[in-house]
């Protein structure tokens, strides 16, 4: 026998299968039960939304089940689009590419060691700052004769932890000969990759089946492990060219790279750019091509690549002062700028030769709470720096010896690019200086010999990240005031 039902199925459109509306879906189900049973029961038809009797109250249920049932379908099948999964099933549509969706990543430190010539920092020895946090060794090194070697440290936890001052960090466990510690630079870390980031990377791994491509070379940088952002880019004509602040060599290849190995990187690069291309960059590796048609010694190759220098981005935080803004306020907002600043609310983290805008964090901020009324939000950089100068800091007296541009004021943070100076150290007071050469109050103590700094501010809304700078955050750098 055949069996027959005008409860309506989902059909298939131009956009995919779309389910009927559960009132159709009624509808067809009281037609069904009064066919089979005589067309003499007694539904409350006359109020389908009052199904107020046995017989009403099991077609009511029989439509939610099937409503359930088509919503599953229909969801099961938006899951085969790239452009829609999530979860497992974003998880396994990555797998036909062979991928696997980030973990979260840890904060990860560059911190220069110094100490006797010959001294071995080996692998997983262990470093603190002064928050607590815990960073160990990633691959370990000698110190050379010069005194000093700069390592990779990460922290012991995943996810994204601000970056400590040069001198907020000191040695947890001690070697002989070891006996100094400060951070030069740092990689924020990551959450768990967001579902947007991985099937970017999805979509960028297309082209490693390619060879000579930008997008195949980065998707080959970005597959290595523990990389968290990779910018590639070249200039094929036959004379130097300089894009933003740095000078591409004629017919080269530049890539920059943020986390994993250098080793990996260089592998990644090599096997996927084209012949006789030549390279830019600050790091250099030698890869062997181990072809089964070579035999050793193998051939050898110097491949290059730029390791971005951080830019600090500055943030400016107006909010409206209330009874309801909690206690913690400044803490909240800090933290919910510097997860979103590693793409931790689902958005895109700051990146390599792009821009960040102030209007990107609007909405993490907000999303505290309704205490939250953001009156002004601004961001700022050394690429915009406010003064150049020279000068040295004995305890809280900045002493300025001269003036390349600009004007130094209240309210300005110093920076230098040796990381000597404090992260977050600001002009609170003038001194005998007004704008020039002369002395200022500092919001840090410490001491730095003279050496070239800079001053800047948050006042703007966008700040422009060059192709070999990784933008960088801390707690220190992010100004809340409530007025």
């Amino acid at each position: 026998m055949s069996i027959t039902t005008t409860v309506p199925q989902p059909t298939f459109t131009p956009t995919g299968f779309v389910a009927p509306t559960e009132e159709a879906i009624l509808t067809g189900v009281i037609e069904d039960t009064q066919a089979a049973f005589g067309g003499v029961l007694n539904l409350s038809v006359s109020v389908p939304s009052s199904l107020t009797t046995p017989q009403g109250q099991l077609a009511s249920s029989e439509t939610a089940i099937v409503g359930n049932a088509n919503d599953t379908f229909v969801f099961a099948t938006q899951m085969f689009d790239p452009a829609y999964a999530f979860g497992r099933y974003q998880d396994a549509l990555a797998r036909i590419y062979f991928l696997e969706r980030n973990p979260a990543q840890p904060t990860v430190l560059q911190i220069l060691c110094g100490g006797l010539q010959g001294v071995v920092i080996a692998a997983n020895k262990l470093i603190i700052d002064t928050s607590g946090n815990t960073y160990y060794c990633t691959a370990g090194g000698t110190i050379p004769s010069g005194g000093s070697i700069t390592l990779s440290f990460a922290n012991l936890l995943p996810g994204p932890i601000a970056v400590p001052g040069s001198n907020q960090v000191s040695i947890y466990q001690s070697v002989p000969g070891w006996d100094t510690v400060s951070c030069t630079s740092g990689t924020l870390g990551n959450v768990v990759e967001s579902r947007s980031a991985f099937e970017s990377r999805r979509a960028l791994s297309v082209a490693q089946n390619s060879n000579g491509s930008l997008p195949s070379i980065q998707g080959a940088v970005l597959s290595v492990p523990n990389v968290i952002d990779a910018y590639v880019t070249e200039n094929d004509t036959n004379s130097a060219v300089t894009i933003g602040n740095y000078s591409l060599a004629a017919n080269s290849l530049y890539v920059a790279v943020v986390g994993g190995t250098a080793a990996a990187i260089a592998q990644a690069i090599w096997s996927r750019k084209a012949p006789g291309c030549s390279y830019n960059g600050n790091t250099t590796v030698t890869v062997y091509d181990t072809s089964p048609q070579y035999v050793p010694p193998y051939p050898a190759y110097a491949v290059q690549f730029e390791i971005p220098i951080s830019l600090p981005i500055l943030f400016a935080v107006n909010i409206a002062n209330s009874a309801l803004v909690p206690s913690n306020a400044v803490a909240l907002i800090q933290g919910a700028i510097i997860s979103a600043f590693a793409g931790g609310d689902g958005g895109p983290r700051a990146r390599i030769a792009t821009k960040v805008f102030a209007s990107r964090f609007y909405a993490p901020i907000a999303a505290l709470g309704a205490w939250v009324q953001i009156i002004s939000l601004e961001i700022g950089s050394t690429n915009a720096a406010s003064a150049t100068f020279t000068g040295s800091i004995s305890g809280n007296v900045l002493t300025v010896s001269a003036v390349a541009s600009g004007a130094l004021a209240v309210g300005q943070t110093i920076s230098d690019t040796t990381a000597g100076i404090i992260i977050g150290t600001t002009i609170t007071a003038l001194g005998t200086g007004t704008g020039g050469t002369g002395t200022y109050t500092v919001s840090n103590s410490q001491t730095v010999g003279s050496e070239p700094m800079q001053s800047s501010i948050a006042n703007l809304f966008t700040v422009a990240v060059n192709l070999n700078q990784n933008p960088t955050i801390a707690p220190a750098n992010i100004q809340v005031t409530l007025t």
